[in-house]
């Protein structure tokens, strides 16, 4: 059942606004796929007759697959969406419960994606797509580096240590990063610190 895990084509990759800076000029894209690209995953790799799906009550589904003449069963749930309404609690659940068997879970290792938005409405849409890492796509996927092995500054530690390392203080050097990573990044909202109470700790 290894393929489940696998990634899907880029092609296959949609995104959805989450959070936004105060300016609505930036969003966090979030990646999601179809219901029915996991049920071709499903078809592919375990076989229509050997995989089925049920919602025991609303907001729940599980998925069976069957293991030698065994059926085993993880289930997962979702809330009601703003845009389908239930139809998309049915779809998400189903989702979700699919992830539990891999299906889609690299999806969560993307980490924080910045990008531009644009109006839609009353909401927001992606203005640009992200470029997905190599791993996370069909040809790269085993090449996934490690947890360790990843940068958390995104390539940019020695231009933060650069605008950090003139403080005089632990203070002002907490607060000089604070700011660093804000204007580095693009999101105008700097982290909620109470940096007066801060200040007494480090003093």
């Amino acid at each position: 059942m290894k393929g489940l895990s696998k990634p899907f084509p880029a092609s296959k990759i949609h995104f959805r606004v989450g959070a936004t800076d105060k300016d609505k000029t930036k969003g966090l894209a979030l990646a999601y796929i179809d219901a029915r690209d996991v049920m071709e995953r499903l078809d592919e790799v375990i076989g229509a007759e050997r995989w089925q799906c049920e919602y025991p009550f609303v907001g729940c589904c599980r998925i069976g697959i069957k293991v030698g003449e065994e059926w085993v069963w993880k289930s997962n749930g979702a809330g009601q969406t703003d845009v389908e309404g239930d139809k998309g609690q049915y779809s998400d659940s189903f989702k979700r419960a699919a992830v539990l068997w891999g299906i889609g879970r690299y999806l969560y290792d993307l980490g924080n994606m910045w990008v531009k938005i644009k109006p839609q409405g009353r909401s927001h849409a992606i203005a640009e797509t992200p470029r997905l890492p190599s791993w996370a796509i069909p040809d790269g996927f085993d090449e996934k580096p490690k947890a360790q092995d990843q940068d958390p500054f995104n390539g940019k530690k020695d231009e933060l240590i650069s605008l950090c390392e003139q403080t005089d203080s632990d203070f002002q050097r907490v607060e000089s990063w604070i700011m660093a990573v804000t204007r580095l990044v693009g999101f105008d909202d700097a982290p909620q610190i109470n940096l007066t109470e801060l200040k007494k700790e480090t003093a």
